[in-house]
């Protein structure tokens, strides 16, 4: 009988937000499967977690997804994680859940944090209706994929690092004008923050920071709205 594919949400800071469901369920797989096994490592020492730990990311997943679905038709459990919050919301694992949609494997969800559905429940704008973009690229197609906003009558998400923080707000206000946003840092962690304004005052409020650091989650109204 075959296993059972669990994807099992991290906390996305603080370790506190792992659920009571999650920490039971890598503790009872045959392996977890993690997109940072260094990262993955401390949270699993931290819950006295034992079990096998191998890697899956970008560059290897290709060549992993067939040795994982051999382990779960010889009827291991696997748990998928990413580095923090949800697995497969930017971030690796769509294809080793699709092949096992594929194979008729069980897939379960263990739900928990996902940094941009936290960001937008704090950000302040509407979020009734939205989309979520991940990272924008970052030369070949960034300026195309900026202006399809143009036409989106609901609120954007985007993920941004510290260093092209300020290159991205300046190309969001060229190409979309002056919106509202909440530029969310470091979300459930020590250091986190958020600014609320139009785009013009985020990027004079983040011009004046010594050293702009952390992640970044970016929540961009729609046109035409007015806090």
């Amino acid at each position: 009988m075959p296993g059972k594919l669990f994807v099992v949400a991290t906390p996305i800071g603080n370790l506190k937000d792992i659920s009571e469901r999650a920490i039971e369920t890598l503790k009872n797989v045959d392996i977890v499967v993690a997109e940072d096994t260094r990262i993955t490592i401390k949270l699993l020492n931290k819950f006295s977690i034992k079990n096998k730990l191998t890697s899956f990311h970008i560059k290897n997943e290709r060549y992993k997804v067939e040795k994982l679905i051999d382990e779960l038709n010889q009827g291991k459990d696997i748990a998928l994680v990413s580095d923090a919050g949800t697995p497969c919301i930017s971030d690796p694992g769509y294809l080793l859940i699709n092949k096992s949609r594929i194979e008729g494997i069980e897939i379960i969800s263990i739900p928990g944090p996902s940094s941009p559905i936290a960001a937008l429940s704090i950000s302040g704008l509407p979020s009734e209706r939205f989309v979520f973009e991940g990272f924008l690229p970052k030369k070949k197609g960034r300026q195309t994929k900026i202006k399809s906003f143009i036409k989106l009558d609901m609120t954007v998400i985007v993920f941004e690092s510290p260093h092209r923080l300020l290159k991205t707000m300046q190309d969001l206000f060229n190409f979309l004008g002056n919106r509202w946003i909440s530029v969310c840092k470091e979300i459930t962690k020590i250091n986190e923050s958020v600014f609320f304004g139009k785009i013009e005052d985020a990027i004079f409020h983040f011009k004046k920071v010594d050293k702009i650091k952390g992640e970044y989650v970016l929540i961009i109204a729609k046109e035409g709205y007015n806090a």
